[in-house]
């Protein structure tokens, strides 16, 4: 396996990644979203890039609490001022690399931290990168001295994560008295879920707890993952002129960080250590984040059936009671006897032998004015069952939503967004739409009746009776339709369709009403449904801007499962093969010989710990 196929694996990985945006507010999910943009970013800023150039120099980042020394510990490490440590805190704002002029061209361009604008002049500007040229530094060593971590600023937090993402080393600076604090602890623990390179600085010790904090310090480190991590303690101590320590407080780190960049060998076996760390801590954050997409997801397929579930029943409740005898009571039953008892409708089913009369009459003079007035009855009747029950579906709904943290923000967004328009409320055009329908259903009915075929008998008595009344009366047949209910099962109601029922029968006779009815009823359901769903459409529409993907989790599974197993074939390119690397899994401790570790800080003050000892591995 080359570093080829495991740097397509990572792209693949970052495609997977950056659609990520988990637009629903659950619990924990800031946390993802702030994983999904580390895990890009540090993509961007080390992994990818340092992968394409493994021989490029060791990049050493001096991170650590507000106050502790950095940019002092900096410009002593390299002998003058090339980063001005400030007095007002936050300190540093604009991080500062410093590399050998030979290796200036690994630093110009973007291969690193590309979002950040390279300078050669000091700014506070928080996006721009000063690059120093420093002729001491050894080649293959670039050292870069980052913003403070706990700084007041967020921006400086932000990017100080972001440059100790980028690092192949952690140069973690600490003081005597703020080496306990929790802040640099939890950026210490990421460093040892990502197994990188790190090494402790232990800054403005005084000389009287020079025997107790570096060893208490030690102690801490070895508890929590990182005893073989080198420690160094700089006494407190007095500045030159220039700002700069003694060199004896500041040779032994000079000392390993020169040792490292000169071994190739060693060097890269540090990168490969973080590189390598980097993707597994990374493989290791998908998956939990892959079952966050599961969970929003799940999420919105839940307030989806919320929504969906609120107005399918509402029009399973127009459907029930305009079929169970519901509505034939109050307005449209009076109506409905009072047109029966105009006796018009009886009379013409005795006149069988002037249905001729009765046709031309009905055609002069007209449809009785009882038939309007029961015709607006059933209209007034099906419109108040249906703005009933559409109110009571947006209530449900709302009410749903409200229940589950994730459909309190989408309520929320929706109020931002609409200003008054409230959803437990159907919209302000449903009763005009309602209304509509229900008289376009009406006429349809009317319609349907008078084209159906039938024989010469009776169609000439349907014209007897008119085309509208035999069209009310089979709106009443419909009504207590459903069950097969009897008069007596069903009271009133039942008696008024039966009544009705058997009217349409001698019209049209047995089959013909039954078939009509049937279509009638089933068109007048469609219609409430597609009524309900202009109103389920307002929930649709919220749900609809969040541009969620389905398939995005498993999209992500199966990058992070390929960059495993190309991971798992190691990083066998020539380079690494030549320096006598095998594998990620193979890496030695070059990083821990010959250095200072935290076992080796003793009870002795290590005041001045010489250099030459240093690089020959030997302990004070």
């Amino acid at each position: 396996m080359g570093s080829q196929q495991l740097a397509a694996a990572l792209t693949g990985l970052r495609s997977a990644l950056v659609p990520v945006t988990l637009p629903i507010e659950l619990p924990g999910v800031a946390d993802h979203r702030r994983a999904a943009r580390d895990l890009v970013h540090q993509l961007d800023d080390y992994v990818l890039p340092r992968l394409a150039t493994i021989d490029a120099p060791l990049l050493a980042v001096v991170g650590g609490s507000t106050g502790a020394g950095k940019s002092t510990l900096v410009n002593s490490l390299v002998g003058r001022t090339v980063t001005t440590p400030g007095v007002i805190r936050p300190t540093t704002k604009s991080p500062v690399l410093i590399h050998h002029p030979d290796d200036e061209h690994w630093f110009d361009d973007e291969r690193i931290l590309p979002g950040l604008i390279r300078s050669r002049v000091s700014s506070h500007d928080q996006n721009s990168l000063k690059l120093v040229a420093e002729p001491s530094l050894p080649p293959g060593l670039a050292i870069l001295d980052a913003p403070d971590i706990d700084s007041v600023e967020e921006r400086n937090r932000v990017l100080a994560a972001q440059l100790l993402q980028a690092a192949d080393l952690w140069l973690f600076v600490t003081s005597a008295a703020r080496y306990a604090d929790a802040v640099p602890w939890d950026f210490l623990k990421q460093a040892v879920e990502r197994r990188a390179a790190v090494a402790v600085v232990l800054d403005r010790v005084p000389p009287a707890a020079m025997t107790e904090v570096p060893t208490h310090l030690g102690q801490m480190m070895t508890e929590r993952g990182l005893a073989d991590s080198p420690l160094f303690a700089v006494p407190e101590t007095t500045t030159d002129a220039d700002g700069l320590l003694p060199d004896s407080a500041v040779s032994p780190i000079r000392g390993w960080l020169a040792g490292l960049a000169a071994d190739s060998r060693t060097r890269q076996q540090v990168v490969l250590q973080t590189l390598d760390g980097a993707i597994t801590s990374m493989a290791g954050r998908v998956p939990a984040l892959a079952t966050a997409v599961d969970e929003q997801a799940e999420a919105l397929a839940s307030l989806r059936d919320d929504a969906r579930s609120a107005y399918a029943e509402a029009a399973r409740q127009v459907a029930v009671q305009s079929a169970d005898g519901t509505l034939l009571r109050g307005e449209v039953l009076a109506r409905w006897h009072e047109l029966v008892g105009t006796g018009e409708f009886l009379r013409a089913l005795d006149q069988k032998l002037s249905w001729l009369r009765d046709r031309v009459w009905g055609t002069i003079v007209g449809k009785p004015p009882e038939v309007d007035k029961m015709k607006v009855a059933v209209e007034n009747g099906l419109e108040a069952l249906v703005r009933e029950e559409g109110e009571a579906a947006a209530e449900r709904a709302e009410a749903a939503w409200r229940s589950t943290p994730a459909g309190r923000s989408l309520l929320a967004r929706h109020a931002t967004s609409h200003g008054r328009e409230d959803l437990a409320r159907a919209s302000s055009d449903f009763p005009t739409k309602v209304a509509r329908a229900i008289r376009d259903w009406q006429g349809d009915v009317i319609e349907l009746v008078a084209d159906e075929g039938m024989d010469k008998r009776s169609k000439a008595r349907l014209l007897a009776f008119g085309v509208n009344g035999a069209g009310v009366a089979l709106m009443v047949a419909i009504f207590a339709h459903t069950g097969g209910l009897t008069g007596a099962e069903i009271g009133v109601a039942g008696g008024t369709s039966v009544l009705a029922q058997r009217l349409l029968e001698g019209i049209i006779g047995d089959d013909a009403v039954r078939s009509l009815a049937e279509r009638a009823k089933a068109d007048l359901d469609q219609r409430i449904e597609a009524l309900m769903a202009t109103e389920l459409a307002r929930y649709e529409a919220l749900l609809g801007e969040l541009q969620t993907d389905e398939h995005q989790a498993d999209a992500l599974r199966e990058a992070v499962d390929r960059v495993e197993q190309e991971r798992a074939s190691g990083y066998a390119d020539e380079r690494a093969l030549t320096s006598g690397i095998d594998t990620a899994g193979e890496l030695t401790a070059g990083l821990h010989e010959p250095v200072v570790t935290v076992q080796q800080v003793t009870g002795e003050a290590p005041d001045v710990v010489d250099a030459e000892l240093v690089e020959r591995g030997e302990e004070r």
